[in-house]
């Protein structure tokens, strides 16, 4: 997982703060129902269904298929009604929303992580005794850990779980779909918009994505 200090630093340039390490929502996988997607051209002519998210959207237009932006809470009828082929979420929120009921596979791409960051106003935060922002930030901190670590423990359980409700899992050629989206703009696109210091930082993760 990536440091998340320079990105700490950054926040810091405006009126808010990050308190604490980053946490983790997992990575974001494909189901679908129609057919099992194991290489890009699979996504050939395949309706997904995204979040009205700018880098997801260009993400799998780059890829190919199309993208439609679906509110989360008309997933599930979505699906039932073919008016997508599949989605992309992590393994939690395919299981929460009961998409198992509605996909019968799912495609491990983990094209995206999820995280999110417990951010503050600064000067309110600063506001605080010093005794107390330390145990605001020290506490949050070891949840983080926590959650990072309850999350890698879900993810693993729940493909168990899910594989029981019939949902099969598929092992992707990912070095496959990192060429295809090299093969575009999708990458220099993102580096432009994101900038030298966030990219670096991506790729000290990721490896190098251009």
């Amino acid at each position: 997982m990536a440091n998340s200090a320079p990105k700490s630093a950054r926040i810091a340039k405006t009126p808010i703060m990050a308190v604490s390490k980053a946490w983790d929502n997992g990575f974001r996988q494909v189901t679908s129902s129609g057919r099992e997607v194991r290489r890009p051209d699979d996504l050939k002519n395949f309706q997904i269904r995204v979040p009205p998210a700018p880098l997801l959207t260009s993400l799998f237009e780059a890829l190919g298929p199309g993208p439609t932006p679906i509110n989360f809470n008309e997933v599930y009828s979505a699906l039932q009604t073919k008016v997508v082929d599949g989605q992309e979420n992590p393994l939690p929120i395919i299981a929460t929303a009961r998409l198992y009921e509605v996909q019968n596979t799912c495609s491990l791409t983990g094209h995206v992580w999820d995280g999110y960051s417990i951010l503050s106003n600064t000067r309110g935060f600063e506001r605080l005794p010093k005794d107390v922002q330390e145990i605001v930030t020290r506490e949050l901190d070891r949840s983080a850990v926590d959650q990072r670590a309850d999350i890698a423990k879900l993810s693993q359980s729940l493909r168990t779980d899910l594989s029981a409700k019939g949902l099969k899992f598929i092992e992707v050629d990912r070095a496959a779909f990192r060429q295809a989206l090299s093969n575009t703009s999708f990458y220099s696109d993102w580096k432009g918009k994101f900038g030298e210091e966030a990219w670096s930082q991506l790729e000290k993760a990721a490896g190098q994505l251009s």
